[in-house]
């Protein structure tokens, strides 16, 4: 029969997995690398998958496709639901699973934290972070550009401790960070905002992003910029 139904472009997929774990019923797997339609009569048609697939490699399109077999979806969730953690199961790329990171040194002077990591969550890459994490809600949020941690050596105890990290690279990521920040920003009570860039022309990019995100949230959130020279000097922008 003539009815929607998903399209996947194998070119744009990164391989995420997100539409994975968003696809309820079942219908989407990952086949070498890229997320496929393993099944028409295992797809409503309705689009889950399509908002948290970070490459618009996902379509809704209309052609000839089997009914949707909704008595065999049912037996699908249901045995989903009778694992042991059918809720936190991990699905997908394991790049992608998003979750918090347990740090001791949380509450220590910051003279006393060890040179340990502080990153709290992953992914920390602008392009796969989830932008419903439940670790956004109440956090101080650091946006940085991917260099700044190679060219200052505190980055950890400096910047990232006790901050939700994102990282990227305005010049080599083919994407506008704006419109994935914003969502965060106004979904989320997010309770400051450090931006770090290098001193570099082209990474003015990622200040402009948050400002532009900033705005389109329509919220008032403290922010600072934090600029890191090439030889790894620090100063305030």
């Amino acid at each position: 029969m003539l009815r929607k139904i998903v399209s996947i472009d194998r070119d744009k997929c990164n391989g995420c997995g997100l539409c994975i774990g968003a696809c309820h019923e079942g219908a989407l797997k990952l086949v070498d690398g890229k997320a496929e339609l393993i099944s028409d009569s295992y797809c409503d048609g309705l689009g889950a998958c399509l908002p948290e697939c970070p490459t618009g490699a996902i379509n809704i399109v209309e052609r000839e496709a089997a009914d949707f077999d909704e008595e065999e979806v049912k037996k699908i969730m249901a045995a989903r639901t009778a694992e042991s953690q059918p809720a936190t199961r991990p699905q997908g790329c394991p790049g992608s699973r998003a979750g918090l990171i347990a740090r001791e040194s949380e509450n220590a002077p910051a003279a006393a934290v060890p040179s340990v990591s502080q990153l709290r969550q992953w992914p920390c890459q602008i392009k796969l972070v989830p932008a419903n994490a439940p670790y956004f809600d109440g956090a101080h949020l650091l946006v940085a550009a991917d260099c700044t941690a190679y060219a200052y050596a505190n980055m950890h105890a400096d910047f990232m401790r006790n901050k939700i990290t994102l990282i990227g690279c305005p010049k080599l990521d083919d994407i506008n960070y704006a419109g994935k920040l914003a969502e965060i920003l106004r979904t989320h009570d997010i309770k400051s905002l450090t931006v770090v860039r290098m001193e570099v022309p082209c990474c003015g990019g990622i200040v402009s992003a948050v400002k532009e995100a900033l705005l389109q949230s329509g919220k008032l959130i403290p922010w600072r910029v934090v600029v890191i020279g090439t030889d790894g000097t620090v100063r305030e922008d």
